[in-house]
């Protein structure tokens, strides 16, 4: 029992420094995204109102926006509006709180993002067991390593609206991925073109992995005690190398949430990357501040969720990072 407790102490000193670590990267975020609207050149208000717009409306505005306050109490006021959700009203749509609208944009794109993580993974582990396991042709594990190849090299942006305009708009097989009626399809449809990239790079490291680890002798002996090739393969093997397969997933969620705000503003899905477009043409400058930080927040928040769950599974890394 001594050493499972020593391991659940590691595991929450690792929990609770990558929790701080986040902290501070959400502090560093909000505060360039504050400076970033107040220090570039123009008056932020004269932006919102437009060159036509009169000094009153102006002086208005920026007395709306506390802009004619002292930038440290401008700096303390924005980082209580985000501590309690209040950023004051959005200009598109007055009596809407900007909070409001960002977190109503922030559960479709976290919905996206999680099922195409879940989705990506299953279908790489799954391409690399097919490759690397005994139940293939040399030839049909050949082309599945070339899949694995094209999906991690072919950009999303490119291979969205080919495969949408062929199984939506061709064959009709799945329904448009905007359609406000295409429900849980939809979504699904979606987030299977979000983890193409995700599973390929899964596929490729996990298949390297199972490979190197196919020589091992444990798997040998499981062999002779009679196990099928899959229960080896999945009870003995692939628990082995979860921490290549996470390490993965935590390095390609960046580029995940990004072709997630891609694929909403492509689809004209609801989401964040709806959100802050539609907030950065309006000038809408309370939605687009949180809409922009709620999106870096959740960036760290998935990465410090990837090194919870790479340290849960490799002992290694959790002696790294104490």
């Amino acid at each position: 029992m001594r050493p499972a407790a020593g391991d659940a102490r590691r595991i929450g000193r690792v929990a609770v420094a990558a929790a701080a670590e986040a902290l501070l990267v959400a502090l560093a975020l909000s505060s360039f995204v504050f400076a970033a609207f107040r220090w570039l050149p123009g008056d932020p208000a004269r932006l919102v109102l437009g060159d036509e717009a009169s000094d009153a409306a102006v002086s208005r505005l920026r007395g709306h926006l506390h802009l004619d306050e002292p930038l440290s109490s401008q700096y303390l006021r924005f980082l209580r509006g985000l501590m309690t959700l209040d950023l004051g009203d959005s200009f598109r749509r007055p009596g809407t709180g900007a909070m409001a609208e960002v977190l109503s944009a922030l559960r479709p794109t976290v919905e996206l993002s999680a099922l195409a993580v879940a989705m990506g993974a299953t279908f790489g582990v799954g391409a690399a067991l097919m490759a690397t396991g005994p139940w293939l042709r040399p030839a049909l594990r050949d082309w599945v390593d070339r899949a694995l190849v094209l999906g991690a090299a072919v950009p999303l942006i490119a291979l969205a609206p080919v495969l949408t305009w062929a199984l939506a708009a061709r064959a009709r097989v799945v329904p448009l991925p905007g359609d406000p009626q295409a429900g849980l399809e939809g979504l699904l449809f979606a987030s299977g073109l979000l983890s193409v990239p995700l599973g390929a790079h899964v596929g490729r490291v996990a298949r390297a992995a199972l490979a190197d680890l196919g020589r091992e002798a444990f798997l040998t002996v499981a062999r002779a005690k009679g196990g099928r090739p899959l229960r080896v393969w999945l009870l003995h093997a692939l628990p082995c190398v979860a921490g290549p397969i996470v390490t993965v997933v935590a390095s390609q969620l960046g580029a995940l949430l990004g072709g997630a705000v891609v694929l909403e503003r492509l689809f004209e899905r609801w989401g964040l990357g709806t959100l802050i477009l539609q907030a950065y043409a309006a000038r809408d400058l309370p939605v687009l501040e949180g809409a922009v930080v709620a999106a870096g927040v959740l960036f760290v928040a998935a990465q410090m969720l990837g090194t919870a769950l790479h340290a849960a599974v490799d002992p290694r890394v959790r002696g790294g990072l104490e």
